[in-house]
């Protein structure tokens, strides 16, 4: 069984068993929570060196990035994250707000998972905690705006200095990169085990709620990647020049594809494909896309503020618009930061600086984790629609 399904499989298990168990023995719970949590911290240790070590070393080579891909390519792409983390802002709260959770199951979760003291700043206060006076004390403080902020001026320096020097403090950090994903990576081998304890526990103090608000949570996935790949559909029309009936002819094999496999990358001979049949020069889509399903994936950002926002829901955690406002370039400069990384290691790593941002319990990210092959399907084909929405307006003027 592929190690998503071991995780499904795990998560039902654990749910199940704490419904029907956890409530007679408080024993067993309090074991699964020193399990569960023991498993969750490695996890989370790894968070801030893998997120400061990816940005830096990402945003130091963009330049050379950048003049490969093209100014225009670049814009277009930077457009698209911007719209998806618009429209998960925008439609997220409201879309959670229409399944109110129990009291109950809300103070049941936060017993269980105490979600971490924010402090919600005045909008001066959010300007002026952008610029960290001290990153180590923001570091050890898991204060991830000013932490990325650092990264990115750092990142932006050293790309701009002579690439020998450069290479000496690059180096050691693309070592603590790939050591931390080393580390994740063992870590998640034994995801079924965590997942299982965590999902007992939440299963003994929820109960049967918690299946509810991952159904609606889910539900919520779906509704967001639809939006987004409708979206493409207009931008394709206005920007990109190509009517809607030829785009969806064109887009259909592609799409087909991606929700059966689950997969961008599989879907590249589909697309090259369909941006022939739209009249985009080969030699153009076969620089565009490839490139594109390697670094673009439209629903990222939306997926990074709908993961840390439903935590937040579902612990009964308030936001104020200010952290979603803050939490949105997080989830845009994630999505450069984890290209490459494996789906597991970039899901932490891409959702847990907006999480940590929007104050919401990171305890339940290895349920989530759990559970995001279900909404998979629907956010690939999401990014499929983009990758030849954004062909088309790169290739329209070139």
């Amino acid at each position: 069984m592929p190690a998503p399904g071991w995780m499904i499989l795990a998560l039902l298990l654990g749910f199940a068993a704490g419904v029907v168990l956890g409530q007679a023995s408080s024993g067993v719970v309090a074991a699964a929570g020193l399990i569960g949590g023991l498993w969750l911290d490695m996890l989370r240790m790894t968070v801030v060196p893998l997120v400061f070590a990816l940005v830096v070393t990402g945003v130091a080579g963009l330049r050379s990035e950048a003049g490969r891909l093209g100014g225009r390519m670049l814009v277009v792409l930077a457009a698209l994250l911007l719209l998806s983390a618009v429209v998960a802002a925008l439609l997220v709260p409201p879309l959670l707000a229409m399944s109110p959770i129990s009291p109950t199951v809300t103070d049941a979760l936060r017993g269980a998972f105490p979600p971490a003291s924010v402090s919600v700043p005045s909008a001066t206060e959010a300007v002026r905690a952008l610029v960290p006076v001290n990153i180590v004390a923001s570091a050890a403080a898991g204060a991830m705006v000013p932490l990325v902020i650092f990264a990115l001026v750092l990142g932006w320096a050293l790309g701009r200095i002579e690439p020998m020097r450069a290479a000496a403090t690059l180096a050691p950090l693309q070592g603590l990169a790939d050591a931390m994903v080393v580390i994740v990576g063992a870590v998640l081998r034994v995801a079924p085990v965590g997942i299982a304890a965590l999902a007992f526990t939440i299963g003994a103090s929820a109960g049967t709620g918690a299946i509810a608000m991952l159904g609606h949570y889910i539900l919520v996935q779906w509704v967001v990647a639809i939006v987004l790949a409708a979206a493409c559909y207009a931008v394709a029309r206005i920007w990109g020049g190509a009517p809607l009936w030829s785009f969806a002819r064109a887009a259909a094999p592609a799409q087909a594809v991606a929700a059966s496999t689950q997969s961008s990358l599989a879907t590249l001979p589909a697309m090259l494909a369909g941006t022939a049949r739209l009249g985009v020069p080969e030699a153009e889509a076969g620089v565009v896309l490839p490139l594109a399903v390697a670094v673009f994936k439209i629903t990222a950002p939306s997926n990074a503020l709908l993961v840390g926002l439903a935590m937040a829901w579902m612990a009964g955690v308030p936001v104020a618009p200010t952290q979603i406002v803050l939490a949105v370039p997080l989830a845009i400069v994630s999505t450069f930061a984890v290209l490459g990384m494996p789906g597991a290691v970039s899901f932490v790593a891409a959702t847990s600086p907006a999480a940590m941002v929007l104050g919401a319990p990171l305890e339940l990210l290895p349920v989530m984790l759990a559970v995001d092959m279900l909404p998979d399907m629907v956010r690939t084909v999401a990014n499929v629609t983009a990758d030849l929405a954004a062909t088309l307006m790169v290739a329209r003027d070139k």
